[in-house]
């Protein structure tokens, strides 16, 4: 008779096809070792089918743009709305044809280490991606919605692949002739969405790291340009640096 560690290596070994399988070969072993062997298997495939039904939901309106014959969907996204310092930064992401990547959700429900696995991820598997960003004077000048439409629009105009439908969230972009569809809440719905909204979250935190050695006083390392206590009191004790959007921080100078 094998051993729990001997039964738990060949558990390991087996592919997903391989479980069910393997399941059923143990499932009558009494011992305690190889009951939770196999619970802890379950459990395993049931967050791995889940997952699945989760990626495959979030292809729906891609595949809707498929059956029109667009093979070639650009998401965007944008981060960097709320903050009173730094840049609003989006991004463009042209992802392969029913393109699936395990663990691809809204960045905001994901943790830093995981958005960068991720960001990677996507930027090795993409079509084609970019980066594009407004900083704190032009919103002040032309207001944080401007603005980010304006990054939008350079960020498709960046891809060195040529989009035949545009995937937004929330919102359309205005003087671009490429046809789009503006779906709300798309980093929680559309792959294509969610990967740029990673690779533009991951971008503008690396930005804010940088200014944070700049000017180490507000936080940005932390606070990555929003609102905190920390933030807000020292606005008030040391007054705006060079990357404060001015629009924002009336209420604090």
């Amino acid at each position: 008779m094998k051993t729990i560690s001997e039964i738990k290596e060949e558990f390991a070994a087996v592919g997903d096809f391989g479980l069910n399988e393997i399941i059923e070969k143990y499932k009558s072993d009494e011992r305690s070792g190889v009951k939770k062997i196999i619970e802890k298997t379950l459990r395993d495939m049931e967050k791995k089918r889940a997952e699945r039904e989760r990626l495959e939901k979030m292809l729906f309106f891609e595949r809707k743009c498929y059956e029109e014959g667009k093979t070639l969907l650009a998401g965007i996204d944008e981060v960097g709305r709320g903050p009173l310092a730094g840049p609003v930064v989006t991004a463009a992401v042209i992802l392969p044809k029913n393109c699936m990547i395990e663990g691809v959700n809204d960045s905001k429900k994901l943790s830093d280490k995981k958005r960068r696995i991720l960001a990677e991820q996507i930027k090795q598997i993409a079509v084609s991606y970019s980066i594009s960003m407004e900083n704190c004077a032009v919103i002040d000048e032309i207001n944080i919605l401007q603005a980010t439409l304006r990054a939008m629009k350079k960020a498709v105009d960046s891809l060195l692949v040529r989009p035949e439908k545009l995937l937004i969230d929330a919102v359309r972009i205005p003087d671009i002739d490429i046809e789009q569809m503006s779906i709300i809440k798309g980093d929680e719905q559309s792959m294509s969405i969610a990967a740029a909204s990673i690779i533009a979250k991951v971008a503008r935190d690396d930005l804010m790291i940088e200014m944070d050695k700049i000017y180490p006083e507000y936080k940005f390392a932390n606070n990555v340009g929003y609102g905190s206590k920390e933030h807000i009191e020292a606005i008030r004790t040391y007054g705006p640096c060079p990357i404060h959007r001015r629009s924002f921080i009336k209420n604090f100078v």
